[in-house]
């Protein structure tokens, strides 16, 4: 032969030939078969080379490699069907020239590549590449337990680098598309250290697998001896008669899954599961996490609900005799009964209560369960981060347990149970996922009739139990989360409203904790309105319940020092028994000042008072920001000194202020953070008197954003904020025009007592705000 012969061609699939080495693969396609044809009438030489992509069935030249092996056709045998099994022997390797045109089999014009040794006798370099293959070779065959006489005999063998390189690129387990890279490279160094990496990789990968089976044949040999002494103990058992244990449970299980009234599916699962059970070792772990998991099944309250009570009028006196005030959720409750009792079939509603802690949000969904006779579980979700503690665990786990949701159908034995999911706006996330994407489901009528527990694993119907969730604030619900819920606010508490809820509902309760009663110990009204005027400030009856126990404590300890029959606590005796008043609410009603002003705001707890100061200085117009600001506050302090500085000679200030004056905004009570643009106005107002020198009137407040133009756009909390006023002793509340239709919320008892101003710019605010003439402290 020649440097160059035009031959038949076959392309592999999924397969690599090299020189030296013996392959025998299957021919089946049209190509291939006329090919090894026109090969055993020529000299039975024929050229493999690999395609690119081995699920092509008609090939083109594009998708043939273009070096291959260069091979002798050894054997051909006809397999059954139209396969022919052909035996190959590898001489050298080719480069395709060109393809030559032709119908029926591909032919190629190939050019020997030359593994020639004679140039190298000379290259030491070349001798320490083959040494350290030979080794690495000799290493790996040893690693991988295949050490045969045969094989030490080839790597001894005195063969040339080149057939020694091939023999070791084709005993290797190598990916094709390695296979071809070594074929193709044609310097024999790049050849060897392509081999070495190959080498060294699959010796570590050799390592991790005996450590690996090092390892499983332990553990096997650990259930081996498990299982035997287990055998044994079962053989003990049975001769003392204890096996009788097993039976029982099984025997328990079946007539509990008879007895119970399950759905088709849960019964074919439960019979399942029991079937396992008997096939296994009960006291075995997997005995146990059946055991575990069929008690959890039946005890699931499939098909059992509580009757409902839709007594509209019975529910009513409930509601009342239970809270007072509340009148929203109220309503809300009776209307979803006489729709109810009307349609005779209604899906539960999903209520969020939101409002300040302390105001009966959670105590108010006790009372609707004994109102509508269903049965009433609690769960708190406050820092609440494993979706598993709704959803459950998978059983794959150790210890797995269900949700939280499937404890509360077996608390309540019933399917229609209402569910308090508490503190809803306090769940928190972390790497094991948001329950708050877990509960979307949960609090989704039309999803909730299908929910999966991931323990239990089995469609359970929660659309007829009714769900009722409290919150703080809104702003920490997820929006997807907060669209499956009806939100009904339930604000803070009017004066009149915690005098009643102290007399009729805090004092009986703590009496009878207390052990007492009217005989000995005897409180007044104004003791009780002192305690609510002087002691307490928040929204709800919290820390009003705190305080009046504190005195009842105070007054039992005096009774028995004293020796005394009886006590009565008036305003009087509550001073001396509580010590001096903590909250004042007469300081900021009559005195005016320069650039202070009572602004509103809200918070989780209710609403509150906010001053608001501005100082005017020398210098060259610095605006100073203080009192631990938010960011949209901030913003609303710069809108606020934007519209003066634009405005300035509308209300009597020179125009060039800025270049002289610095001014200086300071919210009071620095170390708590406050948001919000609901002080723009209040901004404003403070900004103008202190710079026109116009006092502000000490028993006005305010409340609402305001734009550079000079707008007054509307707030949230309007009633939270008018109780606030209210408590800190303000008679007039200046509130934007488009909060007019809140007003309706604040409670009459108030909002008789307050003068409402309705502004729709900020002009108006200050023409009810600053009193006086400007003294051009400007």
């Amino acid at each position: 032969m020649d440097n160059k012969d035009t031959l038949p061609l076959i392309p592999l699939r999924g397969l690599t030939i090299f020189p030296n080495m013996v392959l025998h693969f299957d021919v089946g396609r049209e190509k291939s078969i006329e090919a090894i044809d026109v090969a055993m009438l020529n000299g039975e030489e024929i050229f493999l080379a690999t395609q690119k992509q081995m699920e092509l069935d008609n090939p083109s030249s594009s998708d043939i490699s273009n070096i291959g092996t260069l091979c002798k056709i050894k054997q051909i045998i006809k397999m059954p069907g139209d396969t022919i099994r052909v035996l190959v022997e590898g001489k050298a390797r080719g480069k395709i020239k060109k393809y030559i045109d032709n119908d029926k089999y591909f032919e190629v014009v190939i050019e020997k590549i030359d593994d020639s040794p004679s140039n190298d006798k000379e290259d030491a370099e070349l001798d320490g590449y083959f040494e350290s293959l030979k080794k690495t070779f000799k290493k790996f065959i040893k690693a991988a337990g295949e050490e045969s006489p045969e094989m030490m005999t080839n790597i001894k063998l005195e063969k040339n680098v080149y057939e020694f390189v091939n023999i070791v690129a084709s005993y290797l387990p190598l990916s094709e598309e390695r296979k071809q890279e070594i074929l193709e490279t044609i310097d024999i160094k790049k050849r060897i250290e392509l081999l070495l990496i190959s080498l060294e990789k699959e010796l570590k990968v050799i390592k991790v697998q005996k450590k690996l089976a090092n390892k499983m044949k332990k553990s096997v040999d650990d259930s081996q001896k498990e299982f035997y002494l287990r055998e044994q103990l079962k053989f003990i058992q049975e001769e003392l008669g204890e096996d009788d244990e097993e039976k029982v449970i099984i025997n328990k299980f079946e007539e509990k899954i008879n007895k119970t009234k399950l759905p088709k599916e849960v019964k074919e699962k439960a019979l399942n599961e029991l079937g396992r059970l008997k096939r296994m070792n009960i006291s075995s772990s997997e005995g146990n996490t059946v055991q575990s998991y069929l008690e959890w099944l039946l005890d699931i309250p499939w098909g059992k609900y509580t009757k409902e009570v839709l007594d509209i009028k019975k529910a009513e006196e409930v509601l009342n005799s239970e809270h007072y005030g509340l009148e929203d959720v109220k309503e809300r409750i009776l209307e979803y009964l006489a729709v109810k009792k009307m349609s005779g079939s209604l899906k539960g509603p999903i209520l969020c209560l939101v409002g300040p802690p302390g105001v009966g949000k959670t105590s108010i969904a006790k009372s609707i369960a004994k109102a509508i006779n269903r049965k009433y579980v609690r769960m708190s979700l406050g820092g609440l981060k494993d979706e598993s503690e709704i959803r459950g665990h998978r059983r794959t786990y150790v210890a797995a347990i269900p949700g939280r949701i499937i404890y509360g159908l077996k608390e309540a034995k019933a399917l229609n149970p209402l569910i308090l999911l508490d503190e809803i706006d306090k769940l928190s996330t972390d790497y094991k996922g948001n329950p708050a994407d877990a509960l979307l489901e949960v609090l989704d009528s039309e999803q909730n009739k299908t929910f999966r527990d991931n323990y239990i694993e089995l469609p359970i119907d929660l659309s007829k139990a009714l769900f009722i969730t409290t919150a703080n604030s809104l702003d920490t619900i997820p929006r997807p989360l907060l669209d499956r819920m009806e939100i009904v606010e339930v604000s803070g508490y009017t004066y009149e409203e915690k005098f009643h809820i102290a007399k009729n509902h805090l004092m009986p309760k703590i009496f009878k904790e207390y052990n007492l009663n009217n005989d000995k110990v005897t409180i007044k009204d104004d003791a009780i309105k002192e305690i609510i005027d002087g002691y307490t400030r928040e929204s709800g009856v919290r820390s009003l319940e705190r305080a009046l126990g504190k005195l009842i404590r105070k007054s039992i300890a005096e009774l028995l020092k004293d020796n005394k029959e009886t006590i009565t606590i008036n305003k009087k005796k509550v001073e001396k028994l509580m010590g001096t008043r903590i909250f004042t609410f007469d300081e900021i009603k009559k005195e005016d000042k320069l650039g202070v002003v009572t602004g509103l705001a809200w918070t989780a707890y209710g609403g509150d008072t906010l001053p608001v100061e501005a100082m005017v200085m020398k210098g060259n117009g610095k605006l100073q920001l203080t009192g631990k600001l938010g960011e949209v506050m901030q913003e609303s302090a710069k809108a606020a000194y934007s519209y003066v500085r634009s405005n300035a000679s509308k209300y009597g200030i020179k125009e060039d202020f800025y270049k002289e004056k610095d001014i200086h905004i300071h919210v009071p009570e620095g170390a708590v953070p406050k948001d919000g643009p609901s002080a723009g106005v209040t901004m404003v107002t403070a900004l103008v008197s202190a710079l026109s020198g116009r006092k502000v009137k000490g028993n006005v407040a305010m409340t609402g954003e305001v734009t550079l133009t000079g707008r007054v756009l509307p707030i949230g909390g309007l009633k939270e904020k008018s109780l606030a006023a209210f408590r800190a002793g303000v008679n007039t509340i200046i509130i934007p025009k488009e909060n007019a239709s809140d007003v309706e919320k604040i409670p009459s008892s108030i909002r008789n007592k307050i003068k409402i101003i309705k502004a729709e710019e900020v002009g108006t605010v200050l023409e009810n705000a600053l009193i006086g003439k400007g003294t051009n402290v400007n």
